[in-house]
């Protein structure tokens, strides 16, 4: 990794962490200056808007949403079991002491009314992620009407867990889908 490089991913997970605990428009960018240990003309050289930095958060959100989910599908046996890895992915992340919910809803509910830059981002993880649980369904030989039960069974799992700050939603949404499964199965 060369010195941009490493400058790079220093801002951005400083920014993902500071926003993601803060909220976006709370963090300015002296206090990513601060806390990455990179300089305010470095950052702007890097990405010269806040809402690039932010894009770039929502980037590197989505790289470890799609490798922690794919590591959890991929450790599970059959393709059913490959459905409900998403919600074993879901508990894990659950009991993590600075769970705080699904960023993408975050920075949706924050900015996306007025950034459709982060609104189109945001929803583009949303549709990936609809998009790979369809194929898991497929997988499976079910339905195509359970994939997105089972998405928003995810989505409403993350939301509701973040509420609550009840790390056992995800296993009452893995009932649930089990339930979805079954019938859809039948």
């Amino acid at each position: 990794m060369n010195n941009e490089e490493a400058a790079r991913a220093r801002v951005v997970s400083t920014a993902d962490r500071l926003f993601y605990a803060q909220g976006v428009q709370a963090v300015g960018m002296d206090a990513v200056r601060s806390a990455s240990g990179v300089s305010l003309k470095r950052i702007y050289a890097l990405y010269p808007s806040k809402d690039d930095l932010v894009l770039a958060v929502l980037r590197h959100r989505t790289e470890q949403w799609n490798t922690g989910l794919a590591k959890a599908v991929a450790a599970a046996g059959t393709p059913r079991d490959k459905m409900l890895a998403v919600f074993d992915f879901l508990a894990e992340w659950f009991r993590e002491d600075d769970f705080r919910g699904c960023a993408f809803i975050n920075f949706f509910g924050e900015l996306g009314g007025g950034n459709s830059k982060v609104a189109a981002a945001v929803r583009e993880q949303k549709t990936s992620f609809q998009r790979h649980v369809a194929g898991l369904v497929r997988d499976a030989g079910g339905p195509g009407h359970l994939a997105p039960q089972l998405a928003l069974l995810a989505e409403g799992a993350q939301t509701t867990a973040a509420i609550t700050r009840d790390p056992g939603t995800a296993a009452q949404a893995r009932a649930a889908a089990e339930t979805l499964i079954r019938c859809a199965f039948e």
